[in-house]
């Protein structure tokens, strides 16, 4: 009998450390087990636009890394906000994410009352790529330039119809911009994303359009459409011979679209550090860093807390070109 309780009591003794180490302070079986099944992600976008171009290849190497599947689920309109509250109301657990872009995280806030608050209600994890934005025209329109649209605008006032991938989207806000800087009048239609914004632009329902490159690469390898300039700083890989906006007589206006991922304010740190440390390693990888280059992205990675001062500032920034234009839903 003593025999019995001895071996008892050296093997509860051995357990000892592993169960102390599992409870200690500030560690969680929960997190520490994370993930255990797959993840949800929302993209607040329509399918086939720029979001998907570059979170696509992402989520996929990230979910490799992770060791789970995520679930790509695509849900367009309001700017943003249909799955920017659906993920701000979900159980903060790490198992819904959303891809934090510039309309839902940045500028919706400044146009409306939202029915949640993107630095209240929501936890940045990491900006995933900055992609550059390229003007594409459609098949037979006559304007060659950039000065040639801004002159076509100013002739004809209303003709010009710019598509946009909806209301405080990047290329929104640049147009609006652009606009009011050399005095254009034209017509804005809106559409849920930047791929309906790429058909209507297609079968001639609008003449010109921004959107991210690999958007429209495929209609421009077929002859479908026609691109026009680069708004960057510099020219981008997968289109080395088209020019800038400031090569072509209009410096400033580079800018570009970013995507990110966040998720429900209250998950917990150790779960928001898990998916940056995986984040930033997979945007390490040689070839999905080809892969954002062939589509004119750019790789960043940054951590939660820089993010989230950016996408203060960036709010700020919105603010002062939408009351500028008089933006209004």
């Amino acid at each position: 009998m003593r025999r019995n309780l001895l071996c008892v009591y050296l093997w509860a003794m051995a357990l000892a450390p592993s169960v102390a180490l599992a409870q200690a302070p500030g560690t969680s079986s929960t997190a520490g087990a994370y993930p255990s099944k797959p993840i949800r992600l929302l993209i607040p976008f329509a399918a086939g636009g720029g979001a998907d171009v570059v979170m696509r290849p992402f989520v996929q190497k990230l979910s490799d890394g992770l060791g789970q599947s995520i679930v790509y689920e695509n849900r367009g309109g309001a700017g943003g906000v249909l799955a920017g509250e659906t993920v701000a109301r979900a159980t903060p657990d790490g198992y819904t994410l959303l891809c934090g872009a510039v309309s839902v995280m940045t500028v919706t806030v400044n146009l409306m009352k939202m029915p949640f608050d993107p630095v209240r209600d929501l936890t940045p994890i990491t900006k995933v790529a900055d992609v550059a934005s390229l003007l594409a025209a459609r098949p037979g329109f006559t304007p060659r330039t950039l000065k040639d649209i801004v002159e076509y605008a100013k002739a004809s006032p209303g003709k010009l119809i710019w598509g946009l991938s909806g209301i405080g989207s990047p290329g929104h806000l640049s147009m609006e911009r652009f606009r009011l800087d050399q005095a254009m009048n034209l017509t804005q239609v809106f559409y849920k994303g930047a791929g309906p914004g790429a058909v209507a632009l297609m079968s001639g329902e609008v003449d010109i359009m921004s959107a991210n490159p690999g958007v429209f690469m495929p209609h421009i390898k077929s002859g479908r459409l026609r691109p026009i300039a680069v708004s960057a700083e510099k020219r981008i890989a997968i289109m080395p011979d088209l020019p800038t906006y400031g090569e072509m007589g209009f410096p400033g206006y580079a800018h570009s679209s970013w995507y990110g991922l966040a998720a429900p304010a209250g998950t917990p740190p150790a779960i928001i550090q898990r998916l940056y440390s995986e984040s930033a390693r997979v945007l390490k990888d040689a070839e999905l860093i080809a892969l954002f280059a062939r589509d004119g992205g750019t790789p960043v990675g940054n951590t939660p807390e820089d993010f989230a001062r950016y996408i203060r500032a960036e709010i700020s920034v919105s603010a002062q070109i939408i009351k500028a234009a008089k933006i209004k839903i």
